[in-house]
């Protein structure tokens, strides 16, 4: 493995998030004391026979004590908040009961996982209504990685999320098991979901209040829903499984003294070759897995996590014993399908806060189509200037990519030779990925900065086996989505709150300052 340390973030701090208005520093409310991370448990299956399982997942209501007096409401899966860490197993068959026992229609997207779309996918077109419940299946056929679940229900997604409903879904495989990685969950690996949110009167959540078109920032930092966390160390190398899951925030993260993160994994698999790093951003909607090896400290020691210069984790070290593991110099050998020469490149624009190739979304335009098992290139642009524009993470629903360059030059070091499926974009930058999309069906690729991908930043693919009959799918609309949200609130469809997407020619009012659901606790 080279010996080589990168020590700057790979983009131009102008582009940090920090840098733009209404941007929130974050702060512990008073009266946080330090606690213990919340390591959410492993989700039980309902059954297991041979290679199939069994798997109930519910959206539900509950209450978290976030902060000193009131409990705050939250949703979340089979929790009162965010959910149960799901493991599956490369080569098994999952079988998933979908149960809303929420009082608003919710969608289950399965953000990183390589499925059918867009029922299974979970996107906007698969609702589930209150009280309903639906079943889906899906063999696992990709490698290892951290992939999560959240809802999707546009244009609620955000204030979905907001509310809690996300989880993490970690994929195991033989490969995985034979690496010398930490893997002990719990122990020696642990999940880091980070999150923000902005608690209002009696420590509540309110969307409506916060809502902002350009992005939500919250001020309270939720590491795993725990504020002010600490880890105990009890193991010299610890794996850490990041998840950018933010509305809108960017992390930078760096530990004391600049300790030397190890960079394992991406979105979607391994990387090729491990990179060392001192300095790590996290996007909304990306994964990154680092090993973090503590041998240079003592018991009694405390070193800190930071974004930016804020505080995020304490890890406090106990005695442990000396681990003289190597990481081998490839981690994993991705498949680099080979590209039609004559084939276009299909360009993809980011406009605005909006927009994709000038458009706002529409839930049943196809916007582009392609075969499926067939790689393409595609040449994705942040049209924002440089002077007022921001990072945008591209995201790709039912696919991988590989990184192929970023205007023209060489990817950055901890994008070589790995699967993701969300990226950052600079502002006038162009980045070149090589897309496949492994299954057939209707999905979304959009900017996953949330209110982004609500207010029209997003677009629709089409996948098809160009040997058989073209699929015809039952697709969601504005008129149907309005008016099952009026119906579920029992207030007027001119009161329904969705900011942002105006696309459809149905709802002229949508950015008025109207009541809400999810966005109204």
């Amino acid at each position: 493995m080279t010996e080589k340390v990168y020590t700057d973030y790979f983009y131009d701090e102008a582009d940090f998030d920090k840098n733009h208005f209404r941007y929130k520093n974050l702060h512990i409310p008073d009266g946080v004391e330090a606690q213990p991370l919340a390591v959410p448990p492993v989700l039980k299956p309902d059954k297991v026979d041979g290679n199939d399982i069994w798997f109930t997942i519910e959206s539900l209501e509950g209450e978290t004590q976030f902060l000193p007096g009131s409990k705050t409401k939250t949703w979340g899966y089979n929790a009162p908040f965010l959910g149960q860490t799901m493991v599956l197993k490369t080569g098994q068959h999952v079988h998933v009961t979908l149960k809303n026992s929420l009082k608003e229609l919710t969608t289950y997207h399965w953000h990183g996982m390589e499925v059918p779309g867009p029922y299974i996918d979970g996107s906007c077109h698969a609702p589930v209504y209150p009280g309903e419940e639906k079943e889906i299946e899906f063999t696992v056929e990709q490698p290892a990685a951290l992939t999560w679940l959240h809802a999707h229900p546009c244009p609620s997604t955000a204030a979905q999320v907001w509310m809690g409903l996300a989880m993490g879904v970690v994929i195991t495989d033989d490969h995985e098991a034979e690496l010398p990685i930490p893997k002990a969950y719990g122990k020696d690996e642990f999940p880091i979901v980070l999150q923000d949110r902005v608690f209002h009167k009696d420590n509540q959540f309110d969307y409506r209040a916060d809502y902002d078109p350009m992005g939500v920032f919250g001020d309270t930092p939720l590491i795993n829903g725990t504020i002010k966390p600490y880890i105990d160390v009890t193991t010299q190398k610890v794996r850490l499984l990041f998840l950018g899951g933010t509305n809108r925030r960017e992390w930078r993260l760096h530990f004391d003294n600049d300790l030397v993160m190890t960079q394992i994994a991406g979105d979607d698999s391994f990387l090729e070759h491990p990179v060392k790093m001192t300095k790590l951003l996290v996007g909304p909607g990306e994964r990154l897995q680092v090993i973090v090896d503590f041998s240079g400290y003592k018991s009694g020691d405390v070193v800190n996590l930071y974004t930016d210069d804020f505080k995020l984790i304490e890890f406090r070290i106990h005695d442990f014993e000396e681990d003289n593991s190597v990481l081998p110099d490839t981690l994993f050998t991705p498949t680099d399908p080979k590209v039609d020469p004559d084939a276009p490149i299909r360009k993809v624009t980011m406009d605005d806060h909006d927009k994709i190739n000038g458009k706002q979304y529409s839930m049943q335009r196809i916007d582009m189509k392609a075969e499926v098992n067939h790689a393409e290139y595609w040449d994705v642009t942040n049209t924002n200037s440089k002077s007022h524009g921001m990072l945008h993470p591209f995201h790709i629903h039912g696919a991988h990519f590989l990184v192929v360059s970023r205007n023209g030059q060489t990817p950055n070091p901890n994008e070589i030779g790995v699967y993701k499926d969300t990226i950052e974009v600079a502002p006038q930058e162009t980045v070149r990925l090589k897309v496949i999309f492994p299954k057939e069906g209707l999905f979304m690729y959009h900017c996953h900065i949330i209110e982004h991908e609500d207010a029209g930043m997003m677009a629709n693919i089409l996948i098809v086996d160009p040997t058989k009959p073209e699929p015809h799918y039952d697709l969601m609309d504005m008129e149907t989505l309005t008016k099952a949200f009026a119906e579920e609130k029992g207030i007027p469809e001119s009161e329904v709150f969705m900011p942002g997407m105006c696309t459809e020619g149905y709802m002229d009012h949508c950015h008025d300052d109207a009541n809400s659901g999810a966005s109204h606790h």
